[in-house]
């Protein structure tokens, strides 16, 4: 096997390998009142979406 198709062999194994770590731990939750649905806001206090207020 040569040097280029073993440098390729690996790279196709850890691929999937390092896209798992890209969604591991919370990484993935929400920060930032972009993720709210309709009707919520941002709660900075509780880091979460919460129901809008109304008055």
């Amino acid at each position: 096997m040569t040097i280029k198709t073993a440098l390729a062999a690996l790279a196709l194994t850890l691929a999937p390998t390092l896209a798992l770590a890209e969604c591991w731990g919370d990484a993935h939750k929400m920060t930032s009142a972009n993720a709210c649905a309709e009707g919520q806001v941002w709660s900075e206090t509780l880091a979460t979406c919460v129901a809008k207020p109304t008055s």
